[in-house]
């Protein structure tokens, strides 16, 4: 992993990686500019600066993906998370956002219910995480850099060591949204792809996930 040499007062913009709901453009938007997302139960207040990403790319994670809790966002249902450790035999994909370092303070107080997190960057980039608030999206990973950037995420601090459950049909068709509108795969690879992710491996039959498509 690139560890980028620098200040904080020399981090001007951030790639935000997304690997669930906000997988779609229009449901991250919502993040930005405020709004309720299609099939969410929650009106999002967006951020301070409601300009749009600067640039926005696919990206691959080598963190495995699975869906858990319970969420009231989505219909009290399993949503997505990855675990803490970098792993090569795993494949999610992901679309990352360049946005403001306030965009991304922003959006992670969103995802954490409007908590008020101290979140230093320079400390994560060095020490490549940092659970900020035992919460559900209050971990946040360094994944590298690109373009100069450093790329950041978040997720839940008890890595694997849950119980996994089943995801909503209206977020599942989120992210299947994302996955194909977005990132531009085809039905094919989007079924074969969530069809093997705990949480929905058990929970929906192939048939079902292609019903959604």
């Amino acid at each position: 992993m690139i560890v980028i040499d620098c200040r904080l007062e020399d981090i001007k913009y951030v790639w935000y990686a997304s690997y669930g709901s906000n997988l779609s453009r229009d449901r991250f938007l919502c993040y930005i500019k405020g709004g309720k997302p299609k099939g969410s139960e929650k009106v999002e207040v967006g951020c301070k600066d409601k300009s749009l990403p600067i640039k926005e790319t696919t990206y691959i994670m080598r963190y495995p993906l699975y869906f858990a809790k319970s969420s009231s966002r989505w219909q009290n249902k399993g949503v997505a998370f990855i675990g803490l450790n970098e792993d090569e035999e795993h494949h999610t994909y992901s679309r990352k956002y360049l946005i403001t370092v306030e965009q991304f303070m922003d959006v992670v107080k969103q995802e954490n219910n409007g908590a008020e997190l101290d979140i230093d960057l320079i400390e994560i980039i060095k020490n490549g995480s940092k659970t900020l608030r035992d919460s559900w999206y209050g971990t946040i990973l360094y994944l590298g850099e690109e373009d100069g950037y450093p790329i950041l995420t978040f997720t839940a601090y008890w890595d694997l060591d849950v119980p996994y459950n089943k995801p909503s049909e209206e977020y599942l068709s989120m992210i299947i949204n994302g996955l194909k509108t977005t990132l531009e795969l085809e039905d094919t690879e989007v079924l074969n792809y969530l069809s093997s992710k705990p949480g929905v491996a058990d929970n929906y039959n192939r048939n079902e996930i292609e019903e959604l498509l």
